[in-house]
Protein backbone atom coordinates (compact mmCIF):
# COMPACT_ATOMS: atom_id res chain seq x y z
CA UNK A 1 0.00 0.00 0.00
CA UNK A 2 1.11 3.58 -0.75
CA UNK A 3 1.55 6.27 1.88
CA UNK A 4 1.65 10.05 1.45
CA UNK A 5 4.30 11.34 0.36
CA UNK A 6 3.65 14.26 2.61
CA UNK A 7 4.17 12.67 5.58
CA UNK A 8 6.58 10.76 4.33
CA UNK A 9 8.83 13.39 4.55
CA UNK A 10 8.22 13.65 7.89
CA UNK A 11 10.07 12.34 11.12
CA UNK A 12 9.38 10.77 14.32
CA UNK A 13 9.71 13.40 17.57
CA UNK A 14 13.68 13.79 18.02
CA UNK A 15 12.96 14.59 21.47
CA UNK A 16 10.89 11.37 22.27
CA UNK A 17 13.07 8.71 20.48
CA UNK A 18 15.30 7.71 23.38
CA UNK A 19 12.17 6.40 25.26
CA UNK A 20 12.94 2.55 24.72
CA UNK A 21 16.25 3.35 26.02
CA UNK A 22 14.74 5.20 28.77
CA UNK A 23 13.00 2.73 30.30
CA UNK A 24 15.48 -0.29 29.39
CA UNK A 25 17.88 1.93 32.27
CA UNK A 26 14.70 2.87 34.87
CA UNK A 27 14.39 -1.72 34.39
CA UNK A 28 17.97 -1.73 35.71
CA UNK A 29 17.44 0.52 38.73
CA UNK A 30 19.02 4.20 37.20
CA UNK A 31 17.43 6.99 38.04
CA UNK A 32 17.13 9.41 35.70
CA UNK A 33 17.21 13.34 35.61
CA UNK A 34 14.98 14.23 33.12
CA UNK A 35 16.16 17.73 31.04
CA UNK A 36 15.09 16.28 27.92
CA UNK A 37 11.08 17.25 27.64
CA UNK A 38 9.63 20.24 28.72
CA UNK A 39 7.17 19.07 31.16
CA UNK A 40 7.12 21.40 34.11
CA UNK A 41 6.83 20.33 37.61
CA UNK A 42 5.27 23.55 38.99
CA UNK A 43 1.95 22.75 40.26
CA UNK A 44 -1.47 23.31 38.06
CA UNK A 45 -3.50 25.79 39.63
CA UNK A 46 -6.78 24.20 41.69
CA UNK A 47 -8.94 26.44 39.73
CA UNK A 48 -8.41 23.54 37.00
CA UNK A 49 -9.76 20.99 38.90
CA UNK A 50 -12.37 22.59 41.28
CA UNK A 51 -14.06 23.81 37.48
CA UNK A 52 -13.85 20.17 37.11
CA UNK A 53 -15.97 18.65 40.41
CA UNK A 54 -18.46 21.28 39.68
CA UNK A 55 -19.25 20.89 36.35
CA UNK A 56 -23.18 20.01 36.95
CA UNK A 57 -24.58 19.38 33.21
CA UNK A 58 -26.57 15.70 32.32
CA UNK A 59 -25.01 15.97 29.15
CA UNK A 60 -21.27 16.33 28.00
CA UNK A 61 -22.28 17.93 24.81
CA UNK A 62 -20.53 19.20 21.71
CA UNK A 63 -18.75 22.87 22.06
CA UNK A 64 -19.31 25.25 19.52
CA UNK A 65 -16.47 24.81 17.06
CA UNK A 66 -14.67 28.43 17.44
CA UNK A 67 -14.64 27.49 21.38
CA UNK A 68 -17.00 27.61 23.83
CA UNK A 69 -18.23 31.46 25.11
CA UNK A 70 -15.95 31.26 28.76
CA UNK A 71 -13.30 30.39 26.75
CA UNK A 72 -12.97 32.91 24.62
CA UNK A 73 -13.60 34.99 27.09
CA UNK A 74 -11.43 34.29 29.70
CA UNK A 75 -8.80 34.64 26.58
CA UNK A 76 -9.81 38.37 25.84
CA UNK A 77 -9.95 39.16 29.11
CA UNK A 78 -6.36 38.20 29.22
CA UNK A 79 -5.49 40.21 26.67
CA UNK A 80 -7.30 43.01 27.51
CA UNK A 81 -4.97 43.32 30.99
CA UNK A 82 -2.29 43.45 28.16
CA UNK A 83 -3.33 46.42 26.16
CA UNK A 84 -5.25 44.73 23.63
CA UNK A 85 -8.52 43.88 22.52
CA UNK A 86 -9.24 41.12 20.21
CA UNK A 87 -13.00 40.48 19.04
CA UNK A 88 -14.81 37.27 19.68
CA UNK A 89 -14.45 36.63 16.48
CA UNK A 90 -10.89 36.90 16.12
CA UNK A 91 -9.83 34.31 18.77
CA UNK A 92 -10.01 30.04 17.76
CA UNK A 93 -10.01 27.72 20.47
CA UNK A 94 -7.92 24.59 19.49
CA UNK A 95 -6.48 20.83 20.96
CA UNK A 96 -3.12 22.57 22.02
CA UNK A 97 -1.01 25.30 20.62
CA UNK A 98 -0.10 21.86 18.27
CA UNK A 99 -3.68 22.12 16.24
CA UNK A 100 -3.29 25.87 16.59
CA UNK A 101 -0.22 25.94 14.07
CA UNK A 102 -1.49 22.98 12.36
CA UNK A 103 -4.73 24.75 11.20
CA UNK A 104 -2.87 28.59 10.88
CA UNK A 105 -0.32 26.99 8.05
CA UNK A 106 -2.82 24.66 6.37
CA UNK A 107 -4.71 27.76 5.99
CA UNK A 108 -1.92 29.61 4.86
CA UNK A 109 1.13 27.17 3.05
CA UNK A 110 0.89 25.17 -0.37
CA UNK A 111 2.97 22.83 -2.65
CA UNK A 112 6.08 24.59 -2.75
CA UNK A 113 5.50 27.30 -1.05
CA UNK A 114 8.30 28.30 1.55
CA UNK A 115 8.02 29.37 5.64
CA UNK A 116 11.28 31.10 7.23
CA UNK A 117 12.31 29.86 10.83
CA UNK A 118 15.00 30.57 13.07
CA UNK A 119 16.66 27.53 13.77
CA UNK A 120 16.85 25.69 16.05
CA UNK A 121 13.30 25.48 16.06
CA UNK A 122 10.97 23.50 18.20
CA UNK A 123 11.26 20.58 16.06
CA UNK A 124 7.57 19.67 15.45
CA UNK A 125 7.64 22.97 13.17
CA UNK A 126 9.08 20.03 10.47
CA UNK A 127 5.83 17.95 10.58
CA UNK A 128 3.18 20.72 10.83
CA UNK A 129 5.35 22.30 7.92
CA UNK A 130 5.74 19.71 5.55
CA UNK A 131 2.16 17.70 6.06
CA UNK A 132 1.19 21.33 4.06
CA UNK A 133 3.32 20.35 1.31
CA UNK A 134 5.77 23.13 2.14
CA UNK A 135 9.59 23.14 2.98
CA UNK A 136 11.28 24.99 5.76
CA UNK A 137 13.81 28.22 4.84
CA UNK A 138 16.23 28.22 8.11
CA UNK A 139 17.46 31.18 9.13
CA UNK A 140 20.30 29.82 10.91
CA UNK A 141 21.50 31.35 14.50
CA UNK A 142 24.66 30.56 16.71
CA UNK A 143 25.33 29.45 20.18
CA UNK A 144 28.43 32.13 20.26
CA UNK A 145 25.73 34.85 19.55
CA UNK A 146 22.96 33.78 21.74
CA UNK A 147 20.51 32.25 19.01
CA UNK A 148 19.75 36.33 17.90
CA UNK A 149 17.83 36.32 15.09
CA UNK A 150 15.98 39.50 14.30
CA UNK A 151 18.47 40.82 11.85
CA UNK A 152 17.05 42.33 8.47
CA UNK A 153 20.59 41.52 6.40
CA UNK A 154 19.67 38.10 7.41
CA UNK A 155 16.00 37.67 7.18
CA UNK A 156 15.39 39.67 4.17
CA UNK A 157 18.01 37.30 1.40
CA UNK A 158 16.02 34.12 2.56
CA UNK A 159 12.97 36.06 1.16
CA UNK A 160 11.43 35.03 -2.31
CA UNK A 161 8.75 34.22 -4.46
CA UNK A 162 7.58 31.24 -2.40
CA UNK A 163 7.87 32.66 0.71
CA UNK A 164 4.56 32.84 2.46
CA UNK A 165 4.92 33.67 6.62
CA UNK A 166 7.90 34.05 9.08
CA UNK A 167 7.40 32.26 12.29
CA UNK A 168 9.24 32.17 15.45
CA UNK A 169 8.69 31.35 19.54
CA UNK A 170 9.05 34.16 21.44
CA UNK A 171 10.09 33.88 24.10
CA UNK A 172 12.20 31.06 22.51
CA UNK A 173 12.40 27.60 22.58
CA UNK A 174 15.08 25.92 22.29
CA UNK A 175 16.89 28.96 22.57
CA UNK A 176 15.38 31.28 25.74
CA UNK A 177 16.01 33.92 23.26
CA UNK A 178 13.40 36.59 24.09
CA UNK A 179 13.12 39.76 21.64
CA UNK A 180 13.68 43.26 22.76
CA UNK A 181 10.39 45.62 21.53
CA UNK A 182 12.94 47.33 19.05
CA UNK A 183 13.02 43.07 17.78
CA UNK A 184 9.90 42.67 17.75
CA UNK A 185 8.49 45.64 16.14
CA UNK A 186 11.55 44.76 13.25
CA UNK A 187 10.13 41.37 12.88
CA UNK A 188 6.53 42.91 12.11
CA UNK A 189 8.12 45.56 9.75
CA UNK A 190 9.78 42.76 7.09
CA UNK A 191 6.02 40.85 7.45
CA UNK A 192 4.55 43.87 6.44
CA UNK A 193 6.86 45.50 3.41
CA UNK A 194 7.10 41.60 1.86
CA UNK A 195 3.00 41.14 2.30
CA UNK A 196 3.77 37.88 4.68
CA UNK A 197 1.83 36.39 7.47
CA UNK A 198 4.33 36.52 10.70
CA UNK A 199 3.50 33.42 13.22
CA UNK A 200 4.35 34.26 17.00
CA UNK A 201 4.41 31.50 18.86
CA UNK A 202 4.19 32.94 22.28
CA UNK A 203 3.11 29.96 24.39
CA UNK A 204 5.70 30.73 26.72
CA UNK A 205 5.19 34.94 27.15
CA UNK A 206 5.24 35.03 30.84
CA UNK A 207 8.68 33.39 31.34
CA UNK A 208 10.81 36.19 31.35
CA UNK A 209 13.28 37.04 33.72
CA UNK A 210 15.11 40.06 33.10
CA UNK A 211 11.91 42.28 34.08
CA UNK A 212 10.52 42.72 30.31
CA UNK A 213 7.30 43.61 30.01
CA UNK A 214 5.18 40.96 28.16
CA UNK A 215 4.94 41.33 24.63
CA UNK A 216 3.60 40.06 21.81
CA UNK A 217 2.76 40.95 18.10
CA UNK A 218 -0.48 41.21 18.68
CA UNK A 219 0.45 44.86 19.87
CA UNK A 220 1.54 46.36 15.99
CA UNK A 221 -2.12 47.18 14.68
CA UNK A 222 -0.51 48.02 11.65
CA UNK A 223 -0.16 44.06 10.65
CA UNK A 224 -3.76 43.08 11.60
CA UNK A 225 -3.86 41.42 8.61
CA UNK A 226 -0.11 39.88 8.89
CA UNK A 227 -0.22 38.73 12.18
CA UNK A 228 -1.17 35.37 13.69
CA UNK A 229 -0.55 33.87 17.32
CA UNK A 230 -0.55 31.05 18.72
CA UNK A 231 -1.13 30.59 22.66
CA UNK A 232 -2.12 28.28 24.71
CA UNK A 233 -2.45 27.12 28.28
CA UNK A 234 0.08 24.47 28.39
CA UNK A 235 3.35 25.97 30.13
CA UNK A 236 1.33 28.83 31.14
CA UNK A 237 -0.53 27.25 34.02
CA UNK A 238 1.65 24.12 34.09
CA UNK A 239 -1.09 22.21 32.39
CA UNK A 240 -0.17 20.76 29.06
CA UNK A 241 -2.54 17.69 29.86
CA UNK A 242 -5.29 20.18 29.61
CA UNK A 243 -4.71 20.44 25.44
CA UNK A 244 -5.67 23.76 25.00
CA UNK A 245 -4.86 26.30 22.85
CA UNK A 246 -5.82 29.40 20.73
CA UNK A 247 -4.97 31.09 17.22
CA UNK A 248 -5.79 34.42 17.44
CA UNK A 249 -5.89 36.91 14.27
CA UNK A 250 -7.78 39.71 12.77
CA UNK A 251 -7.29 38.32 9.39
CA UNK A 252 -11.13 38.10 8.36
CA UNK A 253 -10.45 36.11 5.36
CA UNK A 254 -7.93 33.84 7.26
CA UNK A 255 -10.73 33.60 10.23
CA UNK A 256 -13.25 31.84 7.12
CA UNK A 257 -10.97 29.51 5.92
CA UNK A 258 -9.79 28.47 9.74
CA UNK A 259 -13.37 27.97 10.64
CA UNK A 260 -13.38 24.96 7.98
CA UNK A 261 -11.24 23.14 9.64
CA UNK A 262 -12.90 24.04 13.30
CA UNK A 263 -16.17 22.63 11.83
CA UNK A 264 -14.38 19.47 10.57
CA UNK A 265 -12.77 18.49 13.49
CA UNK A 266 -16.34 19.19 15.39
CA UNK A 267 -15.27 20.48 18.40
CA UNK A 268 -12.26 20.85 21.21
CA UNK A 269 -13.08 18.85 24.45
CA UNK A 270 -15.54 21.07 26.84
CA UNK A 271 -14.85 20.00 29.96
CA UNK A 272 -10.98 20.69 28.89
CA UNK A 273 -12.43 24.10 28.11
CA UNK A 274 -14.03 24.56 30.73
CA UNK A 275 -11.50 23.66 33.19
CA UNK A 276 -8.77 25.48 31.30
CA UNK A 277 -11.01 28.90 31.25
CA UNK A 278 -11.10 28.86 35.37
CA UNK A 279 -7.11 29.09 35.08
CA UNK A 280 -7.33 32.76 33.71
CA UNK A 281 -8.77 33.46 37.51
CA UNK A 282 -5.09 33.00 38.93
CA UNK A 283 -4.04 36.59 40.18
CA UNK A 284 -0.67 37.71 39.17
CA UNK A 285 0.90 36.37 42.76
CA UNK A 286 1.06 32.71 41.08
CA UNK A 287 2.95 34.12 37.57
CA UNK A 288 5.09 36.01 40.15
CA UNK A 289 5.91 32.87 41.98
CA UNK A 290 6.85 30.64 39.09
CA UNK A 291 8.82 33.49 37.44
CA UNK A 292 11.22 33.52 40.68
CA UNK A 293 11.35 29.57 40.62
CA UNK A 294 11.94 29.53 36.75
CA UNK A 295 14.82 32.10 37.78
CA UNK A 296 16.51 30.61 40.00
CA UNK A 297 16.55 27.48 38.39
CA UNK A 298 17.76 28.96 34.86
CA UNK A 299 20.20 30.59 37.31
CA UNK A 300 21.77 27.49 38.51
CA UNK A 301 22.02 25.87 35.04
CA UNK A 302 23.54 28.66 33.68
CA UNK A 303 26.11 28.70 36.43
CA UNK A 304 26.70 25.00 36.27
CA UNK A 305 27.22 24.41 32.74
CA UNK A 306 29.88 27.32 32.51
CA UNK A 307 32.04 25.39 35.08
CA UNK A 308 32.01 22.65 32.41
CA UNK A 309 35.42 22.83 30.79
CA UNK A 310 34.68 23.48 26.57
CA UNK A 311 30.79 24.03 27.06
CA UNK A 312 29.63 27.09 25.08
CA UNK A 313 26.83 28.71 26.03
CA UNK A 314 24.70 32.16 26.96
CA UNK A 315 22.26 32.97 29.56
CA UNK A 316 18.35 32.62 28.20
CA UNK A 317 16.62 35.28 28.89
CA UNK A 318 13.35 33.68 28.66
CA UNK A 319 11.34 30.25 28.58
CA UNK A 320 12.60 27.25 30.30
CA UNK A 321 15.12 25.99 28.12
CA UNK A 322 18.69 26.26 27.43
CA UNK A 323 20.97 25.78 24.32
CA UNK A 324 24.17 25.05 24.73
CA UNK A 325 27.26 23.51 22.71
CA UNK A 326 29.07 20.17 24.14
CA UNK A 327 32.55 19.22 24.21
CA UNK A 328 31.34 15.68 22.36
CA UNK A 329 31.64 14.69 19.08
CA UNK A 330 27.86 13.74 18.52
CA UNK A 331 25.66 14.30 21.42
CA UNK A 332 23.26 12.12 19.90
CA UNK A 333 25.51 8.90 20.26
CA UNK A 334 26.59 10.68 23.90
CA UNK A 335 22.65 10.39 24.70
CA UNK A 336 22.30 6.83 23.92
CA UNK A 337 25.83 6.14 26.26
CA UNK A 338 24.28 7.95 28.66
CA UNK A 339 21.10 5.91 28.67
CA UNK A 340 23.51 2.75 28.12
CA UNK A 341 26.72 2.55 29.43
CA UNK A 342 27.11 5.07 32.05
CA UNK A 343 25.93 5.75 35.69
CA UNK A 344 27.84 7.24 38.80
CA UNK A 345 26.06 5.97 42.15
CA UNK A 346 23.46 4.62 39.78
CA UNK A 347 22.23 7.84 38.59
CA UNK A 348 22.48 9.57 34.62
CA UNK A 349 20.76 12.41 33.02
CA UNK A 350 18.60 13.12 29.73
CA UNK A 351 18.74 16.14 27.20
CA UNK A 352 17.32 16.17 23.84
CA UNK A 353 19.90 15.60 21.38
CA UNK A 354 20.85 19.17 19.11
CA UNK A 355 20.58 18.11 15.90
CA UNK A 356 16.67 17.58 15.90
CA UNK A 357 16.02 21.10 16.11
CA UNK A 358 17.71 22.03 12.97
CA UNK A 359 16.31 21.92 8.93
CA UNK A 360 19.86 22.46 8.06
CA UNK A 361 21.88 18.60 8.14
CA UNK A 362 24.40 18.74 10.19
CA UNK A 363 23.50 21.40 12.29
CA UNK A 364 23.41 20.89 15.80
CA UNK A 365 25.34 17.50 16.13
CA UNK A 366 27.07 18.70 18.87
CA UNK A 367 24.40 20.67 20.89
CA UNK A 368 22.17 20.23 23.47
CA UNK A 369 18.47 21.48 24.36
CA UNK A 370 17.99 21.50 28.63
CA UNK A 371 14.47 21.46 29.85
CA UNK A 372 15.20 23.77 33.54
CA UNK A 373 12.06 21.89 34.82
CA UNK A 374 13.51 20.24 37.60
CA UNK A 375 14.28 21.67 41.15
CA UNK A 376 17.74 23.14 41.95
CA UNK A 377 19.42 20.59 44.01
CA UNK A 378 18.20 18.49 40.74
CA UNK A 379 19.80 20.76 38.68
CA UNK A 380 23.21 20.82 40.72
CA UNK A 381 23.17 16.99 40.07
CA UNK A 382 22.36 16.67 36.83
CA UNK A 383 24.91 19.11 35.78
CA UNK A 384 27.50 17.18 37.79
CA UNK A 385 26.53 13.52 36.21
CA UNK A 386 26.73 15.70 32.76
CA UNK A 387 30.73 17.00 33.73
CA UNK A 388 31.56 13.49 34.64
CA UNK A 389 29.29 12.12 31.21
CA UNK A 390 31.58 14.06 29.11
CA UNK A 391 35.25 13.49 30.57
CA UNK A 392 34.48 9.97 31.17
CA UNK A 393 33.20 9.83 27.30
CA UNK A 394 36.02 11.59 25.99
CA UNK A 395 38.91 9.72 27.38
CA UNK A 396 36.92 6.57 26.25
CA UNK A 397 36.63 7.87 22.64
CA UNK A 398 39.97 9.62 22.27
Amino acid sequence: MKFSSKIEKCNLSPIRKFYPYQVECAKRGVKIYHLNIGQPDIATPPAYFDAVRDFKLPVLEYAPSPGIPDMIKAVQGYYDNLGIHYATNDIFVTTGGSEALTIALNCILDDGDEIIIPEPFYPNYNTFVRATGATIRPLTTHAEEGYKFAIRERIEPLINEHTRAILFTNPGNPTGTVLTPEELRLMADIAKEHNLFLIGDEVYREFVYGGEPLETIGQFEDINENAIIIDSVSKRFSACGARIGCMITRNKELQQNAMKFCQARLSVATLDQVASAALYTVGSEYFNDVRDEYRRRRDTIYRKLLEIPGVVCKEPKGAFYVMAKLPVDDTDKFQTWLLTEFSDNNETVMYAPGNGFYATPGHGVNEVRLAYVLKCEDIERAMDLLAKAIKQYNELNK
